[in-house]
């Protein structure tokens, strides 16, 4: 129990070869090392635990090894190597700049460079999180960095590059560290999981590789805290369990729910997932990476993109066969808009609650009509549409009570109301004879071709700014309507930009009525809106009133006229 050690540091590379996941640079140093290239000062930069440090050790290790291998490694037998490996080199100086960050450290540090190794050829000085150093010290730094003498050579390893100044930059060679795969990841700590003879499954790696995010100090150590929980046997359930990580499980049932329109599962599953103490704004972000790994598995060739297990990726590719790409761009587009209004918004779960209702219900009527039963009338809002008349409503009275003296053939009851032509006395006789035409109408409606009539941006245009005048609350809607013109992207698609979320928000509540009207203005039943919210920019600048009323009589001539006569021109 006393000698335990932590496997990050157990098992930290010791030789070039044994670095992972950064195969050109460690290429890069060891052609240094080979044709005697090296410089005088490296700046080693990169995410955290992705063997900066290591590298630098064993960079400084070889190029003072006095008998070094063939492939240009170190030998571990000489007198240098011995001292490194025991940590009682003189010739390799590791400081922290995160406490050793003042000019007095670093005129220590100049002070110490001039003197030469007295084993091996080289002082190496390998300065840690250097970015921590302050301005003065950086300034006093510049000069020795720039021209030390022969012996003395400087990596410099920070995880911040920006913050390090360009003179200090410009003096050195400069080495990005990549993010560690996570098949590399995974690679690694099963070699790991053989040495101590551990069985882990390859999901539970998997998921030990993805919370680490490419840094393998992170994996090593959530692998040692798994090892604790788990045991011998590493196992996918025990992972999330002592990770609290969102089981892919969940996501799965939840897209099910979406397929067969079943609300109350979803919401059920939601709550559980509360329950259990996970985030919800995590949920929602997990729910839309979930539906593009699902589009993604849609081609086979782009299933290789997910890095994960092999028995999840199929499951994947599974779900990805019963999902279509209407579904899963519909999906997307209502759950990243979930997501984006999520921090707005006072009463977060309602919204996504909502936002699920809205994802069960993309394709409830194609589920209704496949399994035989009635589905949900959608209302349509035809503003050209005239209202019911009190004839007619009376008239759907008759209809609807059986309380007819004469015997009546049993017919389908008719699904739209029955017109009139006069406004006479309407009798039992006349309503039948309407009821079995209307009847007889009925079943050729549903064989009728969508229509894709083409049309032009100016006749859009028209459209658009006829609906803006003739919409409901239209006082809200006008500036809308006669400042945003839409634009024309393909035969039937539209798209309409917008540099203001509320405004969003109000044309998608107009939408089905906005739809309607554009579909039966332009004759076309293929018509789709696309809204996209572009960001404002320095040229959308606030006018004074003055330049608003330019504008409008720019626009709308007979503006101008009515300033002339009542005398508010205000030029």
């Amino acid at each position: 129990m006393d000698n335990y050690i932590v496997s990050a540091r157990k098992y930290r590379p010791i030789t070039f070869d044994s670095v992972i996941g950064q195969h050109a640079l460690v290429t890069t140093l060891k052609n240094a090392i080979k044709n005697k290239q090296l410089a005088h000062a490296y700046l080693f930069c990169g995410p955290r635990g992705v063997g900066k440090t290591t590298t630098a050790r064993i960079f400084a290790k070889t190029i003072n090894c006095l008998q070094p291998l063939p492939n240009h490694e170190a030998c571990n037998q000489c007198e240098s190597c011995m001292a490194f490996n025991e940590q009682r080199s003189f010739n390799i100086h590791e400081s922290d700049a995160a406490s050793n960050n003042s000019v007095d450290d670093i005129r220590s540090l100049i002070d110490q460079v001039r003197i030469p190794p007295q084993i091996g050829k080289y002082s190496v000085y390998i300065i840690d999180e250097v970015h921590m150093l302050s301005q003065s010290a950086f300034n006093a730094f510049l000069k020795t960095l720039e021209e030390p003498p022969a012996h003395a050579i400087f990596i410099l390893a920070t995880t911040e590059k920006h913050k390090i100044l360009p003179t200090i930059l410009s003096r050195c060679q400069i080495y990005d560290f990549n993010r560690i795969s996570v098949q590399d990841t995974v690679t690694h700590l099963q070699h790991i999981a053989s040495l101590e003879g551990i069985t882990a499954e390859p999901e539970a790696l998997h998921v030990i590789a993805h919370k680490s995010d490419g840094g393998m100090r992170d994996a090593l150590s959530t692998f040692d805290q798994v090892v604790s929980f788990c045991g011998n046997t590493i196992t996918y359930k025990h992972v999330i369990e002592n990770l609290n990580i969102l089981d892919y499980d969940y996501y799965f049932k939840l897209v099910d729910a979406f397929l067969s329109g079943n609300v109350p599962a979803s919401l059920l599953l939601f709550n559980e997932i509360l329950n259990k103490g996970f985030d919800a704004h995590n949920f929602i972000v997990g729910l839309s990476e979930h539906l593009r790994d699902v589009l993604v598995c849609k081609d086979e060739r782009t299933a290789i993109l997910l890095e994960v297990g092999a028995s999840i990726r199929e499951s994947y590719i599974q779900q990805a066969k019963a999902c279509t790409d209407a579904f899963l761009y519909e999906a997307l587009s209502l759950s990243n808009a979930c997501d984006l209004e999520y921090k707005q918004s006072k009463n977060k779960r309602l919204l996504i609650e909502l936002c699920l209702i809205k994802l069960c219900q993309i394709l409830t009527p194609k589920v209704a009509q496949q399994q035989g039963s009635t589905p949900l009338q959608v209302i349509q809002t035809n503003t050209t549409q005239p209202q019911a008349t009190p004839i007619q409503k009376e008239a759907s009275k008759l209809v609807a009570t059986p309380t007819y003296t004469t015997p009546l053939t049993k017919r389908t009851p008719p699904s739209t109301p029955i017109s009139t032509s006069s406004v006479g006395s309407v009798s039992i006789k006349q309503i039948s004879s309407s009821v079995s035409q209307q009847t007889q109408t009925i079943q050729p409606a549903k064989e009728r071709t969508l229509r894709e009539e083409p049309f032009t941006q100016v006749q859009l245009e028209e459209v658009w700014r006829k609906f803006g005048n003739e919409i409901p609350d239209r006082h809200k809607m006008l500036f809308l309507f006669s400042s945003k013109k839409p634009k024309q992207i393909a035969k039937s698609s539209i798209e309409l930009e917008v540099n203001d979320p509320l405004l969003v928000k109000d044309i998608e509540d107009i939408k089905p009525q906005l739809m309607a009207y554009l579909t039966q203005q332009l004759q076309n039943d293929k018509i789709s809106l696309l809204i996209t919210l572009v960001p404002l920019t320095a040229e959308h600048k606030a006018i004074s009133n003055v330049d608003k009323i330019r504008l409008l009589k720019k626009k709308r001539p007979e503006f101008e006229n009515m300033i002339q006569q009542l005398g508010l021109d205000p030029e």
